[in-house]
């Protein structure tokens, strides 16, 4: 279980955008690009009351942090994130998780309300001490509203291509460079906070 202060810039891209290369960002260097698969089914209840809290829970498998993920807003427009294992259920909520956002469901139950699928293509940026400084994420999303979901029932497919970059604490002077790299290459800064809730507002 850990848990932490999420540190992200988001940009759109289109379809055929050309990943730049971010071994050119002075002081880093870049790993070679892994791909990873991730499943995501996120939580909400009737009304979606925790997206309108700006609140995310998602179970997710794949890559190396899967398992619950609680997503509260923090200081700075970042968010805190919670981690919980998988577990034995996919539908069960985690009791600490549940009680966190107690106050917002109002005793409303917490049910899945949207499948995420993602092919993920993550370019890691290293120092020379072989500290990671940043994680560079990018996604290709198949999203969907679930069947018989609060507030919804599932309609067609939205597919989207974005690039994130995350950074565990923060560095000015690089995020600015790999925003500035990013933009050149085409990509926009996003208009969403997370991915769900650019499928909730489509």
């Amino acid at each position: 279980m850990t848990d932490h202060v999420e540190i992200e810039q988001k940009f759109d891209v289109d379809e055929d955008f050309e990943r730049p290369d971010f071994g050119a960002l002075p002081g880093v260097t870049a790993a070679a690009p892994v791909v990873l698969r991730l499943a995501a089914t996120y939580f909400d209840t009737q009304g979606d009351r925790l997206a309108a809290n700006k609140i995310t829970l998602r179970r997710r498998t794949g890559g190396t942090d899967e398992g619950w993920h609680l997503k509260l807003p923090a200081a700075d427009g970042n968010r805190q994130e919670l981690h919980e294992p998988l577990g034995g259920s996919a539908d069960e909520v985690p009791e600490r998780f549940a009680s966190r956002v107690a106050e917002v469901t109002g005793g409303r139950p917490l049910a899945p309300i949207a499948q995420l699928d993602t092919e993920r293509t993550v370019v890691t940026l290293t120092r020379d001490d072989g500290h990671t400084v940043a994680e560079v994420a990018d996604d290709r999303v198949t999203a969907r509203r679930l069947n018989g979901a609060p507030g919804g029932g599932a309609g067609q497919p939205l597919r989207w291509r974005e690039v994130e970059v995350e950074v565990p604490e923060p560095e000015p002077e690089l995020q600015q460079a790999a925003a500035d790299l990013l933009l050149a290459a085409g990509a926009r800064p996003s208009g969403q906070a997370s991915k769900l809730g650019r499928l909730l507002s489509s």
